[in-house]
């Protein structure tokens, strides 16, 4: 069997390493392809909680490129464009997986009682729409909260990974008593070590779950 094609579809730099470190060390078999459009997160950070349906068929249609490039799935690694990964998903005839679906069952079976931590706020609307939706559909009573990190994404984007994580844990004990922490996006998942040094309970992080979602699927 020739090596599925994955186009990584990414909308910052940001998320590019942390999934190509969890598609070496997860899914080594798979060709990673990256495909960067930097300048859709930069426009959706303008546009606040409503992602327009202007930017959605931008997204949309940049994932058709992806498709033409010969792919055989697509991970989509920003959580900001909930409805348009759905379009993509009911367009194309292959597999396209949001970023965070994954990680969001594995909170469920934690408990009841959620943290996330994120850092680009525009995400996190669509993020709470897709988790409640997700419960719902479980039967499951749980809550989340979400607490935006101030400052870590601008320290991230800047180069100063250490900074980055260094906020991101320093606000996980907040949450010290919840079921299970999530790291909200593929770029905070470089804080993980620093939130699991912070608190006791479990903490999650998007890429792993996805490239292990993905690879099920082949």
């Amino acid at each position: 069997m020739t090596k599925p094609r994955i186009v990584l579809f990414h909308a910052t730099p940001v998320a590019m390493d942390p999934i190509l470190s969890s598609m070496a060390c997860l899914w080594p078999e798979a060709e990673a392809i990256n495909l960067l459009d930097d300048g859709l997160s930069a426009d959706r950070a303008k546009e606040g909680a409503e992602l327009s349906p202007e930017l959605s068929q931008r997204f949309v249609n940049f994932g058709k490129y992806g498709h033409a490039m010969g792919a055989d799935g697509i991970l989509v690694t920003c959580s900001a464009f909930g409805p348009a990964i759905e379009t993509m998903a009911d367009i194309l005839p292959i597999p396209v997986l949001k970023p965070n679906e994954a990680m969001f069952k594995a909170a469920l079976k934690a408990g009841n009682k959620i943290a996330m931590l994120a850092t680009f706020a525009p995400a996190v609307p669509t993020m709470q729409q897709e988790f409640k939706q997700l419960a719902t559909e479980q039967g499951s009573t749980a809550t989340l909260d979400v607490y935006v990190v101030p400052d870590a994404i601008d320290a991230l984007k800047g180069g100063d990974a250490e900074t980055h994580n260094r906020l991101i844990g320093e606000a996980a004990p907040k949450f010290a008593a919840y079921d299970a922490i999530m790291l909200a996006h593929f770029s905070t998942s470089r804080a993980m070590q620093a939130v699991k040094a912070a608190v006791s309970v479990p903490v999650l992080s998007a890429p792993d779950a996805a490239v292990l979602a993905m690879k099920n699927l082949f």
